[in-house]
């Protein structure tokens, strides 16, 4: 396997996991919502809030940034060390940075945070990083998203 496949292959996996967490979150803010506003019915319904009502806007970088990644894992170009570090400094800019554009995100998130489904698809999207990273930096993932 080149180097290139294997760092598609290895992204490939954090794509994975990373929408199992976006359906984590999404499952929680749908709660919010249904508590606050009563039952959504049915996926159409779901996918016009999430596309138009404010109480899910805070999802929408996380899946851009997934968008973008699986674009860079579709793409027939090579990859290197340096697609990993991208989305790496990424994720860290979303999930812990102090960007005020994805404030609303990290409040989201952390009202989020406490439901097991979001902290175990949060943990497989972790490891799924780490193991995207060059193997002299397995281990000391950049940024602070170290494990």
């Amino acid at each position: 396997m080149t180097a290139s496949s294997e760092i598609r292959t290895r992204l490939n996996a954090l794509a994975t996991a990373l929408r199992h967490f976006h359906s984590a979150l999404l499952d929680v803010a749908k709660g919010e919502h249904e508590f606050r506003e009563g039952r959504i019915d049915g996926p159409f319904a779901l996918y016009g809030l999430v596309m138009n009502h404010p109480g899910f806007q805070w999802l929408r970088p996380l899946s851009g940034l997934m968008a973008t990644l699986d674009e860079v894992t579709d793409s027939k170009t090579d990859l290197s060390g340096r697609n990993v570090q991208d989305v790496t400094q990424a994720l860290n800019m979303l999930m812990q940075g102090d960007d005020p554009q994805f404030a609303d995100f990290r409040s989201g998130y952390a009202r989020a945070s406490s439901d097991a489904k979001v902290a175990a698809t949060e943990a497989r999207w972790r490891e799924a990083l780490a193991a995207a990273q060059p193997e002299d930096r397995r281990g000391t993932a950049p940024g602070s998203l170290e494990a």
